[in-house]
């Protein structure tokens, strides 16, 4: 049995800023945020999947 939560995140550019969100396994939304900069939400998106503790796999 596996402990670790396996995490993906989206990064997309939308208007005027970056929105971010990190889903479960099961898609569900576990965090999201939008910022200015591509890098602030990058930084938002590692700081999340940090914080978690967990594997990751990307979208």
């Amino acid at each position: 049995m596996r402990d670790e939560k396996l995490l993906a995140y989206s990064l997309s550019h939308d208007a005027d800023v970056w929105r971010w969100s990190v889903y479960d396994e099961d898609g569900v939304t576990v965090a999201d945020g939008a910022h200015d900069t591509q890098a602030a939400a990058q930084a938002a998106v590692d700081n999340t999947l940090r914080s978690a503790g967990s594997d990751f796999l990307t979208a």
